[in-house]
């Protein structure tokens, strides 16, 4: 056995050891604690002994467990925006209590982060983790009037989007391919729809979003940067209802209810229209083309009974553009299918089987001798067995296992037809296998001081297609990380902490991309013999306060991070349909440290947050830039948000944000040389420029229809997008003057000034 093994082995039996119950005779009181109006589970809703700070926060089914003496107590059961329930019991023997909360209690309006009590952020034992409510998103203006998940997570301290109006985001410097994005477990290998102006997920179908910047649980891995972790609703059990929107793109439609007695499902379709106005072009070929994008959502959930619960979830999304001589489609397509099961009150477990897809598909039709396409994408397949354990309320022990299975497809096509001049390309299938073990462990000492400690153990193994000399089928590379986790938290009060953290993180699979907003034609590849998995270590330290019975939420981080192994790619590199990609590759290190500030206010008619980051991301790669550092493409040392909400009345409301951030770093021409008569341009040092500064200001106003009381609710809300009409620029390019080859200037290329938009939504 080598010493990395011993050492896992030890740190193992260390956290098990510490995680033992005490001995005294102990009982259990378990359940699930839901929503009263349509049976859905509460994500980190708390449940607490009252007049202590012994208590539990329900996972991602809803379920809690404490482990309590013998005795008399008052449970304390409460959520967010929820009325607090407090419940009475005489603990002699395990109790089975389940709890449902009604929403309303206290008045807070919809931009709200956090679904959690309001000390929750101070207290506990994570950071660098944001919150989002399906609510708090669709308060937040959007463009083109399309709620989005992806834009709201781009107002967060220390996220940053890739590019205007697109949907990748950057995350404390790291790239956008360096995001892992989970919809109900499953992968989302490209989050964009419409060339990334939106992402795939349709808000009335989301329950749950939670976006860890650097705290990111043992339990997940594959990514260096950051979790998205999106959970869609389980469809109301008690009723049926509808959802929708009729906006001037797009319209969406989500339907769920009961079936039976033990079972509900949800349906969510969405799909564009911007192809019915081509109809209306003077152009025959603008008549004649597609541009649309659709998606859908269903999610069944069963009760097997009191301990086994079953859930089948699915995604279908494409996009199609299309003309007479050329056209594009991609998509993705994800499912899972999750049984619950409660071994005992203490011992919760969760067995999951996840498929996930993303194909792209080019055609060009320029004649019968000039016709061509191609295909790529790849395929995940994939096993989940999560385990929860809760020996005592000082102690909360989470443990499992992983696998899966990738199939990338880098690219098959060429001429299509008989007359076709243009020859085939194919590049082989490939084939690679990804898995790990973890162990995690949170420890309340004393109430003062609670510890979170774990480890991942994590694999990989490429697979021989057959074509590289090798057996097919054969494992012939075999790459192993260990992936330590701690942190920890000091409370000086209920009202301020301080915070502590540090997290290695893996990243075995890659992205290709000459572009650092992405596009739906980017390639992911593996790591292999001579691509080593990327590395990333990264230190955290926070100090968080509330104010004022809790209404303002102060919060400071500092961070670093060293990356190891970082790709990137030579300049002018061939990136598509090359069988030699990785001569196109170069290795390095990176760096990016930073520091967070939000303030935050919740109550009142008039809340919101405030967040600046100050950062620097950078790098030093092998051949490019002459092997000295420069700067990344995701380094914008300011970042400013600020968003806002403002109830007037019952039936108004207005909400606003602003955001500014520095320019995106460029490469820039300095100079030229003459051959013949052709100019050739001379470029400054990788990223040395950068382009202008980016801000903008957007509005939205919401018009309640519906009289109070009424089952068929329905409100206009009508917004504006770069409400002062910036020009941000989208790319710089530079030109020669026609009748002055010798002259040139630069050129910005801006994608929307003022975007004024309304949507019409209704539910009943």
């Amino acid at each position: 056995m080598n010493r990395r093994k011993k050492q896992l082995l030890a740190l193992l039996f260390l956290l098990c050891t510490l995680s033992l119950p005490a001995q005294e005779k102990r009982y259990t009181v378990s359940g699930t604690i839901k929503d009263q109006s349509n049976g859905e589970d509460l994500i980190g809703a708390e449940v607490v002994v009252g007049g202590t700070r012994t208590g539990a926060v329900s996972n991602a089914y809803g379920y809690y467990a404490l482990s309590l003496p013998e005795g008399n107590y008052t449970l304390v059961f409460s959520y967010i925006g929820y009325t607090r329930k407090e419940v009475s019991l005489r603990l002699t023997a395990n109790v089975k209590m389940d709890a449902t909360l009604e929403e309303g209690g206290l008045e807070l309006s919809e931009v709200i982060i956090s679904a959690e009590q309001k000390n929750a952020r101070v207290g506990r034992a994570e950071m660098s983790t944001e919150k989002l409510s399906a609510k708090s998103i669709k308060s937040v203006p959007a463009l083109m009037g399309e709620v989005d998940v992806i834009k709201a997570v781009q107002l967060l301290p220390g996220v940053q989007a890739t590019s205007e109006g697109t949907s990748g985001f950057s995350v404390r410097g790291g790239g956008h391919d360096q995001n892992l994005v989970l919809l109900d477990e499953a992968t989302v290998y490209n989050a964009s729809h419409l060339m990334g102006f939106f992402s795939v997920f349709n808000n009335d179908a989301i329950k749950d979003v939670t976006l860890y910047k650097g705290d990111i649980p043992a339990s997940f891995g594959g990514r260096l940067s950051s979790l998205l972790d999106i959970r869609s609703k389980d469809g109301n059990n008690h009723r049926y209802t509808a959802t929708g929107g009729i906006g001037l793109i797009s319209s969406r439609l989500t339907a769920e209810g009961p079936l039976g007695s033990k079972a509900s499902a949800i349906v969510s379709a969405r799909r564009t229209y911007a192809d019915v106005f081509l109809l209306l072009a003077n152009e025959e070929n603008l008549r004649n083309s597609s541009l649309y994008f659709y998606d859908m959502n269903a999610k069944l959930n069963y009760r097997i009974d009191n301990n086994n619960r079953l859930y089948l979830a699915g995604y279908l999304g494409r996009d199609k553009f299309g003309m007479k001589y050329a056209g594009m489609a991609f998509g993705n397509k994800t499912a899972t299918l999750r049984w619950n099961h409660i071994f005992s009150p203490l011992l919760f477990s969760n067995f999951t089987l996840m498929g996930s897809s993303y194909d792209y598909y080019l055609r060009s039709e320029l004649s019968s001798q000039f016709n061509q396409e191609l295909k790529s994408g790849l395929e995940d397949y994939a096993f989940k067995a999560d385990f929860s354990y809760h020996p005592n309320p000082a102690n909360s022990l989470k443990f499992g296992y992983n696998f899966v299975y990738h199939t990338f497809l880098p690219g098959k096509g060429g001429g299509v037809g008989a007359e076709s001049i243009i020859g085939s390309v194919s590049i082989p299938k490939e084939f690679a296998t990804e898995s790990n073990l973890y162990i995690a462990n949170e420890t309340d000492i004393a109430g003062k001081l609670k510890l979170k400690y774990g480890l991942r153990f994590s694999t990989f193994q490429n697979i021989s297609n057959g074509d590289d000399n090798h057996r097919k089928g054969t494992i012939y590379h075999h790459q192993q990380q260990l992936e330590p986790r701690a942190g920890a938290v000091y409370l000086f009060n209920d009202r301020q902490s301080v915070k502590a953290g540090y997290t290695r993180t893996v990243q075995y699979i890659q992205l290709a991309s000459n572009s650092s907003a992405g596009s739906p034609l980017d390639l992911w590849f593996q790591a292999s013999p001579d691509v080593k998995p990327q590395l990333c270590d990264q230190f955290t330290v926070g100090y968080f306060r509330n104010f004022a019975s809790n209404a303002y939420e102060l919060s400071a981080e500092v961070y670093y991070k060293n990356m190891q192994h970082v790709v990137d790619f030579k300049d002018h590199a061939n990136l598509m349909i090359n069988k030699d990609l990785e001569q196109e590759l170069r290795f390095g290190q990176g760096h990016s440290y930073g520091l967070e500030l939000m303030l935050r206010k919740t109550d009142g008619p008039l809340n919101g947050w405030i967040s600046y980051t100050l950062s620097k991301s950078s790098r030093k790669i092998e051949d490019v830039n002459e092997g000295r550092w420069y700067r990344s493409p995701y380094d914008k040392p300011h970042n400013v948000s600020i968003v806002g909400t403002y109830e007037i009345n019952p039936r108004w409301s207005v909400s606003a944000n602003w955001v500014y951030a520095d320019g995106t770093p460029v490469t820039y021409p300095t100079g030229r040389f003459r051959i013949e008569n052709s100019y050739v341009p001379v470029y400054s040092g990788r990223n040395e420029y950068r382009y202008p500064a980016y801000h903008r200001l957007d509005l939205s106003a919401t018009l309640q229809l519906s009289k109070p009381g009424k089952p068929f609710k329905h409100e206009l809300n009508i917004s504006l997008y770069n409400a002062y009409g910036r020009k941000n620029a989208w790319t710089i390019l530079f030109r020669q003057e026609e009748d002055q080859p010798d002259v040139s200037y630069a050129e910005k290329i801006y994608l929307f000034t003022f975007i004024p938009s309304i949507t019409w939504n209704f539910s009943f």
